[in-house]
């Protein structure tokens, strides 16, 4: 017999209006081995909040894609971050 793994499901988050501007927050000092994850706007019950900067640990030979949100028709939809080659 053979078992395949489950897929791994990613939630699509849509928003019917634009997010707000980012907030301004100050980077604080490099950390060997990690690359910081600004903060950003998370839809959650309705409405729009924030979620502070954290740092993420760095994959060698990766770069982190910050997550964005794009406009696609008359919504929004969240492109989680993630590690690109």
């Amino acid at each position: 017999m053979l078992i395949a793994p489950a897929a791994f499901a990613q939630a699509v988050i849509i928003a019917p209006v634009a997010p707000p501007p980012p907030r301004v927050e100050v980077m604080p000092a490099p950390r060997a081995g990690y690359v910081w994850d600004q903060g950003r706007w998370r839809w959650e019950h309705g409405q729009y909040v924030w979620l502070p900067g954290h740092w993420q640990p760095v994959r060698m030979g990766y770069r982190w894609v910050p997550g964005h949100w794009v406009r696609r028709g008359p919504n929004w939809r969240w492109v989680e971050g993630h590690w690109a080659r």
